[in-house]
């Protein structure tokens, strides 16, 4: 499971976030459209309430808003921590996120948990501690691998991404950075969850990338 973002003309506008699902023997299918659900300030006020992390998302069935699969809202979000709620078409909650920013939660590392009623809760650690020392060790070299990027026209450095949540000693989760990937291993794991996940995983990009939902228009 992927979030996609198509080029203009592959879909009708306006909605053009998708999210893949594929179970590996064919080729992925487009199971959601995801755009922001901007509240009465526009653009504006929704850019400055995302600085403290707070999220609102719609993920809808077509590209032309027929009807909604989820939606994801903010609960709280201060002190670095935010919890999310995913609802169903029918205001049902399916199920929680938080994220704990690192540093301001329980650890060193930015820690997620996936809570889904009748399944055990998840948790997972962004980026490996190994991978964060060599990211720090080279930081003073961020400059001059940002101006390489620039005048290459390569990727922006970002910081370590990868995520694996497990419950029960058992892997549930698995976010890849390379291609933004979400692999589902609980076979109780709402999918609807998943995709609501993949699409908040891309608003908090590392580094320099600009996040889907952080753009000015």
């Amino acid at each position: 499971m992927r979030l996609k973002d198509l080029e203009e003309g592959d879909a009708p506008p306006p909605v053009r976030n998708v999210v893949e699902l594929t179970d590996g023997s064919g080729t992925p299918r487009i199971v959601a459209y995801v755009e922001r659900e901007l509240p009465p300030g526009g653009i504006p006020a929704y850019l400055a309430a995302r600085g403290t992390g707070a999220r609102s998302f719609v993920l809808w069935a077509d590209e032309h808003r027929g009807s909604r699969v989820v939606t994801l809202v903010t609960q709280s979000a201060n002190s670095g921590v935010a919890t999310y709620q995913v609802l169903g078409a029918h205001g049902e909650v399916i199920g929680t996120l938080v994220r704990e920013k690192a540093l301001k939660g329980r650890g060193i590392r930015t820690r997620w948990t996936v809570g889904q009623p009748g399944v055990p809760e998840a948790v997972g650690y962004k980026g490996r501690i190994f991978w964060w020392l060599v990211c720090w060790l080279m930081s003073p070299l961020l400059p001059f691998v940002f101006l390489a990027a620039v005048l290459n026209n390569g990727d922006f450095p970002r910081a370590p991404r990868r995520i694996r949540w497990r419950a029960g000693g058992q892997l549930f989760l698995d976010f890849r950075p390379f291609g933004d990937r979400l692999r589902l291993y609980a076979p109780d794991l709402d999918w609807r969850l998943g995709a609501a996940l993949v699409a908040l995983l891309n608003s908090f990009n590392g580094w320099f990338g600009v996040p889907w939902d952080g753009r000015k228009k």
